[in-house]
């Protein structure tokens, strides 16, 4: 019914529009008349005239009125073109209302002065009407308790912005001033409103100003022009809002007017992710995919990108009831034609497994299912080897069995020199798909190795974001302690990369960035929400939990680097296998598992994993002693 509606206002809207315009005809036209005769009485001879051939001079105009499409476009959002398009109407009509007035009376009646006349009235009577409809629609008798907003940054962005606000009366901002650093822009008026200054005069001007709303309208700034604009911001005391980043609005997430705060993403996010979606659409297009962990953080994310990409059936796999509840859901809603099948199985659960992969038999395999919270499993070592190794291996040998063509592990930074039972059993996970790829040509295993995920499950930012909405403190473990950081979408897309271009045994290890201080991390988004470090929201500093380290590394210190075609994927050439002993010992720490014998375990995990060490770690004593390679060496290794 609303659809319904909405079509006939839309006809009544063109019919209205059309009307005008045809009564515009015959006042333009014999106003011509009264003007060729200097605003006096037309001779009744000359009239009579006129009004013979008026009728003919209508559908003429009329037909060219239509065919250019005067009525396309929207009276309120009357710009150049739609006056460009009248002026072709006009033109063209005109000239052939006159041949055909010239080839039917030869122009007796009808003084030549009257065409010039005719076609400059016309073009007054369309025009202006829209014109002044589209100023009354933005100015509108707006109340005066309308916000008054400066818009930062003024290019394309931030005109179209200035549109938007403009022409939508439901919205209370009304913009005043522009702020942008190009030198060029200084002064210039945009739709009326000045550039006032730099953004460095935000904190002064945005006072002067009276701004009540500052809104950055620049979706491609990088982090640390974002970093430079939010202080400004802060500085000015003025509440702030941000567009969505470029590759939302690319990619059809967020809308152009989605004003919404500033997030820590925004702050720690870096340049957007260039990849060969052909490449992975072609490697994704009518595969059945299926996704261990598939509710989780991660796990959920590959799921929506990986919908988009055209595949021909998505396996969803958990052991979180709710959460596959949730996003069965959410799939059936926003993608109806993709086929899903949610099925609630523990990965450690072998036969379980290997019946789920004989019934849908996928050829993409993404493994996103593990346990993360370093200082729970310390003291929980059997149930972190159970789920996150040899439920690795019982994923990995199901599918081969059936003919997977690619298995994807996602790793963590964890699993470099391990510190935890966490980061051990992931590097375990790895080292199990490393032999299990030994003379196996059929399955292309591939590791995805990367560090923290801004707002996952379990990690810092929500932990962060709970402490302050309830007042503090907010903890933070040591001072000192730096993280890798990437947002979950960009996390996705790499992942996504690596499957696509991986072959047999390949470690990718993502690109991220520079490490961040955890303490400067708990202090923006104290800022983000409005508050002042240390005054309003204190921070306080406990100490580093059981298995955590100061910093994290991406690197092995005797794995050779490569770089890939993609910029923010290396290729990581891993350690030789032992086989013969890597399997006795892998044989011993199953058989400990099966009898639940913890001391048993974690020797048979120190022996596989050699480079784990506990106790000091802890401490972030050893970290200082360890081998990191940055990204910029790392490069030229191998």
């Amino acid at each position: 019914m609303n659809k319904l509606s909405s079509v006939l206002d839309r006809v009544r809207s063109r019919l209205g529009a059309f009307c005008h315009d045809l009564l515009m005809i015959p006042v333009a036209w014999l106003g011509a008349y009264w003007f060729r005769y200097n605003l006096e009485t037309v001779p009744a001879e000359m009239l009579a005239a006129g009004l013979a051939v008026l009728p003919g001079v209508v559908v003429v105009q009329g037909a060219t009125f239509w065919y250019f499409g005067l009525y396309r476009g929207v009276w309120r959002f009357a710009s150049l073109p739609d006056l460009l398009r009248i002026l072709k109407a006009v033109l063209i009509g005109v000239v052939l209302c006159a041949l055909a007035v010239f080839f039917l009376t030869r122009m007796n009646g009808v003084p030549r002065s009257v065409i010039p006349l005719y076609a400059l009235l016309l073009l007054m009577l369309l025009g202006a009407p829209r014109l002044i409809y589209r100023r009354l629609k933005e100015r509108r008798f707006f109340p005066s308790s309308r916000q008054q907003v400066a818009i930062v940054g003024a290019g394309r962005a931030g005109e179209l912005l200035v549109r938007d606000l403009r022409l939508d009366p439901e919205l209370e901002y009304e913009p005043v001033a522009f702020f942008d650093d190009d030198p060029e822009q200084r002064g210039r008026e945009i739709h009326g409103l000045r550039v006032v200054g730099s953004c460095d005069h935000i904190p002064r001007l945005a006072n002067e100003l009276d701004i009540d709303l500052l809104l950055l309208a620049v979706p491609s700034a990088s982090a640390a022009q974002m970093r430079r604009l939010v202080a400004n911001c802060e500085e000015s005391g003025v509440p702030f809002r941000t567009l969505p980043p470029l590759a939302d609005l690319v990619s059809g997430r967020a809308a152009l007017g989605e004003m919404r705060e500033v997030g820590i993403e925004d702050l720690l996010g870096r340049d957007p992710v260039q990849l060969d979606w052909d490449a992975i659409r072609l490697e994704l297009r009518g595969r059945v995919v299926l996704v261990t962990g598939g509710a989780g953080s991660i796990g959920s994310e590959l799921c929506r990108q990986i919908a988009q990409l055209s595949p021909d059936h998505i396996v969803i796999v958990d052991q979180s009831e709710h959460s596959l509840y949730l996003i069965e859901k959410e799939f059936a809603q926003k993608f109806p034609d993709v086929r899903i099948d949610a099925r609630l199985v523990d990965v450690a659960d072998q036969p379980a497994v290997t019946a789920l992969m004989r019934r849908y038999e996928p050829e993409i395999v993404f493994h996103a299912a593990a346990y993360k919270h370093v200082p729970l499993l310390e003291a929980q070592s059997r149930e972190a080897i159970k789920t996150n190794v040899l439920g690795t291996q019982y994923v990995a040998e199901a599918a081969v069995a059936v003919g997977c063509k690619t298995f994807v592990l996602i790793s963590t930074d964890k699993a470099v020199h391990p510190a935890n039972v966490m980061g051990a059993t992931k590097r375990l996970a790895e080292l199990v798909c490393q032999r299990l790829s030994l003379g196996c040509d059929a399955t292309e295993f591939v590791t995805v190795r990367f560090g923290n995920v801004l707002d996952s499950a379990g990690s810092v930012v929500p932990l962060f974001r709970e402490q302050i909405a309830n007042g503090g403190p907010v903890t933070v473990t040591d001072k000192r302690m730096t993280r890798f950081f990437m947002t979950i979408p960009e996390a996705c897309q790499l992942i996504l990369q690596a499957g696509a271009i991986g072959r047999g045994g390949s470690v990718f290890v993502l690109d991220m960035g520079e490490p961040v201080s955890i303490l400067y991390l708990a202090e923006q988004m104290i800022r983000l929400a409005g508050k002042r470090p240390g005054q309003d929201i204190e921070i306080v500093t406990t100490r580093v939990r059981p298995g955590e380290k100061l910093t994290e590394q991406l690197f092995h210190s005797d794995e050779r680097f490569i770089e890939t075609a993609h910029k923010k994927l290396f290729l990581a050439r891993t350690m030789e296998l032992d086989i013969e002993r890597f399997d006795g010992v892998f044989s011993m720490l199953e058989a400990a598992c099966i009898a639940c014998h913890e001391s048993a375990l974690l020797e048979s995990l120190r022996r596989l994993v050699p480079d784990y060490t506990d106790g000091d770690e802890t401490t972030g004593e050893s970290v200082e002693s360890a081998t990191v390679i940055p990204l910029d060496r790392a490069h030229k290794r191998g």
